[in-house]
């Protein structure tokens, strides 16, 4: 059990596959004439492709990993750096302080309270948009998912539907909270094909400030135990 809620709390390498008690909830339709007030998929996914057509940003976190079979749940909370092309840092906070980095290539987790650092390869794990993986190229999204609107009254998010063109491990479905007004993503849903769902909500999304390279990067520290993630 331990060892599978441990999955739950690496979003972006079983991406998870984006939350508080406070709720955060700020298809292949034609891309027909329709009221401004409702755009089609392709408008929302040309606005969303928009927003993240920069060099990076960053955002706090809240996670909510669920094993549905066992009634259990847990949560995390930090923050995340994004820069193209593929570059992610996500920094846990609590409960437990862990560091998740790719520079596009090689792939740290590094849990200092363990003393322990796993490295892999990149692609294995946020290869075809997985562990939120999209969030670092946004285009993705349209080349590896079928992508439908859920019809849904929310007025402060349209709510996308990815179902992977290819199987890909622990993801048969993932949600995406889109606001309204900004087209940020507020919220990623991932469900595998248990019912166990994976839930991070993005929170003061910053796209001015560009991370520095050196975020995506680590030298590991000497005397800590390195181990090798299954590929």
């Amino acid at each position: 059990m331990k060892n599978r809620l441990r999955g739950h709390l690496l979003p972006i390498i079983w991406l998870i596959s984006f939350f508080t008690a406070q709720s955060w909830f700020e298809a292949a339709a034609a891309d027909t004439a329709a009221p401004e007030q409702e755009p089609t998929l392709s408008r929302i996914l040309n606005r969303v492709e928009q927003r993240y057509d920069v060099p990076g940003f960053s955002a706090n976190f809240f996670q909510l990993a669920a094993i549905k079979a066992m009634d259990i749940s847990d949560e995390a909370t930090g923050k995340i750096f994004v820069k193209r092309p593929g570059k992610m840092r996500w920094e846990y906070e609590k409960p437990d302080r862990q560091i998740i980095i790719t520079n596009g290539r090689q792939l740290w987790v590094y849990r200092p309270e363990d003393n322990q650092v796993m490295i892999g390869k990149s692609p294995t794990f946020f290869g075809d948009g997985k562990g939120a993986g999209f969030l670092a190229d946004i285009k993705v999204l349209r080349r590896k998912f079928e992508i439908s609107l859920i019809e849904r009254k929310d007025d402060r998010f349209h709510i996308l539907k990815l179902v992977p063109l290819e199987t890909v491990a622990d993801i048969a479905t993932i949600h995406l909270y889109i606001s309204r007004t900004t087209f940020d993503i507020k919220r990623v849903v991932t469900f595998n094909v248990y019912g166990d769902e994976t839930r991070i909500d993005l929170l003061n999304s910053q796209f001015r400030i560009v991370p520095k390279d050196a975020l995506f990067d680590f030298s590991i520290p000497a005397g800590v135990d390195v181990l090798t993630l299954d590929e």
